[in-house]
C-alpha cells in the first residue's frame, strides 16, 4: 500500500517508530497528484517546493523527539484559508494574485505542530455553491465519477481526500460546505459548533455562519485534526471560550442507551430513495450497538433554505464591499473613480457571488430590512430553538447529509434554487450554530457515495464523535475508495 493511502494516525505510528520519513509520505502524495490531478483538478496551487522544506522541518522535529499528531502528515486547505506568502485566491479572479502577509490560526496552529502544506484546494468562489462549478478556475470532479460534481464549496477538499492526493484537508462550512461534499465524495467532514475554531483568516463569507473543520479518511482523523485546530483566539471576537477535550478520548465507548432524534422533516418527498434506504438501514444499525432511537420534531425546517439565503447573502452584501480595486486584489481599468469600482466588481466576480451581493444588498435595503433580513433573524431564533426542545429528549439526531447522491456536471448549474436545494439538510445546523459531522454509509446503485449526518448539541463534539466512531466500526463504507 502506497503511503499517502493511509490516514493520519496509521502514518503516525509509522513516523514514530522511524519506519517511513515525512518526504518519503510526501513524494507518495505527489505521486499521487501527478497522476490522477488532470482527471480531479482538486488544487488551485500545488505548492512542492515549500512542502518539501516543511518535511524536512518535521523529520527535526521527529528526531529532535518532539512530534506532534500531525508532524510530518501532508494536509492540503482549502483557498480560503490565509497562508502567509502563499497565494489564496477564494477560488475568485478578485484574488487570483492576492498573496496574504499573514497566516490563519487555524494554519498557524498546524504550523506549530510541523504539518506539512501540500497546496490550496479548490472551491466554489468564495464559498458560495453546492458543486465546485463556480470556481473561477476550475471544475473540480468527483474521484468516484469524473462526471460528477464533488459537491461544494469545499469541493476540492472532499475530493483531494477521497483520491488520495493528500491525507487529510481544511474545508469551511457555511451552510454544508463540509458535509455535502464529503457526503457527494464518501469522506468524513465535520463542522464543528460556531466559535469552536477560530475564523481569524479565514477570508469571510457570511461571518455568523462561517466555520472551518476537517476532511479526513475516517473518524479518528477527523477528532485528531479538530483537536489541533479547536481552541479560543483573542484574534477572533466570535471565537468561544471554552476547554477544548481530547476528541479522541471518546472513540471507543460503546453507545448503549444512547437516544438519537429521528426528525420527520428530513425525511421528505422528494429525497434520492436509495439516500432514504442507506440512512434508514445505518439508524437500524445504531440501534443494533445499542442506540436508542426516538421520534422528534424541527418543525422549522422548511423555512431554513429562506431564512439562510437572505442572512447568507446580507452577510456577504457586506463582506465582499471591501473589494473595490483600491486596497487588494483585482482592479479594472475605468475613466474615473466610480467607473473603476463598477468594472472591478462586474469583471472580478463570478456570477453566482454577483448573484448573491445583489440579492443581500436588496434584502438590507431602506424599506426591505424589516421584511426581509430582521424576519429571517427572528426564524433564525425559532430554528435554533426547535434544536434545543429537540436535545432536552435525545443526544443526538440523525438525519441524510444530502438529498442525493453526487450529481452531473451541469446537471444544476443553469436553476439556482435546485442548487440551493443541495444544502436543504445541513443549512438549519449553520443557522443554530451546532455542530454536525458527515460520514459514509452506504452506496448507490451507480456505485456514489451517501452520507449520514449526526447532529449534536453546542460544543458536544465529543458525543458526535463517539456516536460516528461506534458506526464507522461496526461498517466498511469508510475502506472503500474510488478507482480513479
Amino acid at each position: 500500500m502506497k503511503l499517502n493511502e493511509l490516514t493520519i494516525h496509521e502514518l503516525r505510528k509509522l513516523l514514530d517508530n522511524r519506519e517511513i520519513t515525512p518526504s518519503e509520505i510526501l513524494n507518495d502524495v505527489y505521486n499521487r497528484v501527478d497522476a490522477v490531478e488532470y482527471r480531479v483538478k482538486a488544487y488551485i496551487s500545488i505548492t512542492k517546493e515549500g512542502a518539501a522544506k516543511m518535511a524536512d522541518d518535521a523529520a527535526a522535529m521527529i528526531a529532535g523527539g518532539r512530534p506532534n499528531l500531525l508532524t510530518g502528515i501532508p494536509i492540503a486547505v482549502k483557498d480560503n484559508m490565509c497562508t502567509e506568502g502563499i497565494r489564496t485566491t477564494c477560488g475568485s479572479k478578485m484574488l487570483a494574485d492576492f498573496i496574504p502577509p499573514y497566516e490563519s490560526t487555524a494554519t498557524s496552529k498546524m504550523l506549530k505542530q510541523g504539518y506539512v502544506l501540500t497546496g490550496k484546494l479548490n472551491m466554489d468562489e468564495f464559498a458560495m455553491g453546492s458543486s465546485t462549478e463556480n470556481s473561477g478556475f476550475h471544475t473540480t470532479k468527483n474521484p468516484w465519477s469524473t462526471e460528477c460534481v464533488p459537491g461544494g464549496s469545499s469541493g476540492g477538499s472532499a475530493a483531494a481526500v477521497a483520491a488520495d492526493e493528500c491525507i487529510a484537508a481544511l474545508g469551511s462550512d457555511t451552510g454544508g460546505s463540509i458535509r455535502q461534499p464529503a457526503s457527494l465524495c464518501g469522506v468524513v467532514g465535520m463542522k464543528p459548533t460556531y466559535g469552536l475554531v477560530s475564523r481569524y483568516g479565514l477570508v469571510a463569507f457570511a461571518s455568523s455562519l462561517d466555520q472551518i473543520g476537517p476532511l479526513t479518511k475516517d473518524v479518528t482523523d477527523s477528532a485528531i485534526l479538530l483537536n489541533a485546530i479547536a481552541g479560543h483566539d483573542t484574534l477572533d471576537s466570535t471565537s468561544a471560550p471554552v476547554t477544548v477535550p481530547d476528541f479522541a478520548e471518546s472513540l471507543g465507548k460503546d453507545i448503549k442507551g444512547l437516544k438519537i432524534g429521528i426528525p420527520g422533516e428530513y425525511f421528505i418527498d422528494g429525497m434520492d430513495k436509495e439516500v432514504e434506504a442507506s440512512v434508514k438501514d445505518a439508524i437500524r444499525k445504531l440501534e443494533s450497538l445499542g442506540a436508542i432511537p426516538v421520534e422528534v420534531s424541527l418543525p422549522h425546517t422548511g423555512y431554513a433554505v429562506a431564512t439562510y439565503y437572505l442572512l447568507a447573502t446580507s452577510e456577504a452584501s457586506s463582506n465582499l464591499a471591501r473589494y473595490d480595486g483600491v486596497r487588494y486584489g483585482f482592479r479594472a481599468q475605468g475613466k474615473d473613480l466610480i467607473d473603476m469600482y463598477m468594472n472591478t466588481r462586474a469583471q472580478g466576480f463570478g456570477p453566482e457571488v454577483k448573484r448573491r451581493i445583489m440579492l443581500g444588498t436588496y434584502a438590507l435595503s431602506a424599506g426591505y430590512y424589516d421584511a426581509y433580513y430582521k424576519k429571517a433573524q427572528q426564524v433564525r431564533t425559532l430554528i435554533k430553538q426547535d434544536f434545543d426542545r429537540a436535545f432536552e429528549s435525545v443526544d443526538l439526531i440523525v438525519t441524510p447529509t444530502a438529498p442525493t447522491p453526487a450529481f452531473k456536471v451541469g446537471e444544476k448549474s443553469k436553476d439556482p434554487l435546485q442548487m440551493y436545494l443541495s444544502d436543504i439538510f445541513t443549512i438549519s445546523v449553520n443557522l443554530a450554530g451546532v455542530p454536525a459531522i458527515s460520514l459514509p454509509c452506504g452506496f448507490s446503485s451507480s456505485g456514489l457515495p451517501i452520507g449520514l449526518q449526526i447532529i449534536g448539541r453546542h460544543f458536544d463534539e465529543s458525543s458526535i464523535f463517539r456516536a460516528a466512531y461506534a458506526f464507522e466500526q461496526s461498517t466498511e463504507w469508510h475502506k472503500r475508495r474510488p478507482a480513479l
